[in-house]
């Protein structure tokens, strides 16, 4: 009787008046101890308010009902045909959606509803999938900052083919450690180009100046992830790579010059068609037998196999899979090829030079960088000695306490 009622005063009510009665009577629903035919009357009565002329009534119903899972499936389905503000409310909390809901929902709602569907704990694959085929870049950055949500690997690749330019949906994938480690270096490429054609477009850098530093960005990106990541990265990342036309043999080297073999040793199984434990067996062998079989194998330029061959010798002198001391080319590696291949002749020699001598004067600016670091991290610890002697003697006290 005490629903009859309230359907009899909502007649005439005013909408702010209906708004707080709807509520009061959803809260009743989930809450109270209704009889039977109470509860399915209050159901017949919420329903029938979703068409009530007020959003501020839906809007009061939705948000009683978004957070329950005993809100009836009926009046949920309803509240999200609604204006995207109370549709959004359901969409983003309401646990009584099924898979097939959200991803009808993800198809035919605007873009509040797209992120209020992204939002959502916990979010399943299929409906994840969805959201990358159809969603918009808002959408998708929620998607992508949704920790929680099950992203599949051909949904990460489809967002970065869709919205790859975002630079806010760039940073928020990275971000995320289920990343594939073959789109992080996707990712990399086009921020790589994006950037130079900037510089290029400024007038800042010719075109193909621009194009070498994005090459050469592109590179070292791809080998430090390559050797950061699992044992598995690496051959990911090269068919990526193979995949764009970016596997080049002076990528391969610079692999190896960083004391980082991992990417060259995952492009030398793909290119040579050889089984990883053959290959793995011939960059190991201190002896070099087989290496230029190997170059040759993986297609590599006549032109190139000496500077191969001499980073390999060089890297097994001091363990080939001993890592690297710091990223960024190693010089005393990059010495050592230079040497093998400085008597070499022809253009071809002339522009592998060129390409050894362009990393040394890279690995020197890195070289003095970190030099420069160490310089003014020096002098800002002597200022402040000066400033307060005292501040040495508690430094001191605090090293010999952690001595004893």
């Amino acid at each position: 009787m005490i629903v009859r009622r309230f359907l009899l005063w909502a007649r005439t009510a005013p909408a702010e008046a209906r708004a707080s009665g709807a509520a009061a009577l959803a809260g009743a629903y989930l809450r109270s101890s209704l009889s039977p035919e109470d509860r399915a009357e209050a159901e017949t009565a919420l329903i029938a308010l979703i068409d009530d002329p007020s959003p501020l009534v839906r809007r009061a119903i939705a948000e009683e009902m978004a957070p329950s899972p005993h809100t009836p499936r009926n009046l949920a389905l309803g509240l999200i045909a609604d204006q995207s503000d109370v549709a959004a409310l359901m969409l983003a909390h309401s646990p009584v959606f099924t898979e097939a809901d959200l991803v009808d929902a993800a198809a035919v709602g605007d873009l509040l509803a797209q992120r209020a569907v992204a939002i959502r704990r916990c979010l399943p694959a299929g409906v994840a999938a969805a959201l990358a085929e159809v969603g918009g870049e808002e959408a998708l950055l929620t998607l992508a900052n949704n920790r929680t949500a099950e992203i599949p690997d051909f949904s990460f690749e489809r967002m970065i083919e869709r919205c790859g330019d975002n630079g806010a949906l760039r940073e928020a994938l990275l971000e995320r450690p289920d990343l594939p480690p073959g789109l992080r270096q996707v990712i990399a490429s086009r921020v790589s180009d994006a950037l130079a054609h900037f510089v290029s477009g400024c007038g800042w850098l010719t075109p193909e100046r621009s194009a070498r530093l994005a090459r050469e960005a592109t590179e070292r990106v791809a080998v430090a992830l390559a050797a950061g990541g699992e044992a598995t990265d690496a051959p990911a990342i090269v068919e990526v790579l193979r995949a764009t036309g970016r596997l080049t043999p002076g990528l391969m080297l610079r692999s190896l010059l960083s004391g980082e073999p991992a990417l060259a040793e995952a492009a030398f199984v793909a290119l040579s068609d050889l089984p990883p434990g053959r290959v793995a067996a011939l960059l190991r062998d201190r002896r070099g037998a087989g290496l230029k079989a190997l170059c040759r194998k993986a297609g590599l330029p006549p032109a190139l196999e000496l500077a191969f061959v001499a980073a390999i010798l060089a890297l097994n002198a001091r363990g080939f899979d001993a890592g690297a001391a710091r990223c960024g080319i190693d010089r005393a590696l990059l010495r050592e090829v230079l040497a093998a291949c400085e008597a070499m002749e022809g253009p071809e020699a002339d522009a592998l030079v060129a390409l050894l001598r362009r990393m040394d004067a890279e690995a020197a600016r890195d070289e003095a960088r970190l030099m420069a670091d160490s310089l003014a991290d020096d002098a800002a610890f002597a200022l402040l000695v000066e400033a307060d002697p005292s501040f040495l003697i508690e430094l001191e006290s605090g090293d010999l306490r952690d001595a004893a």
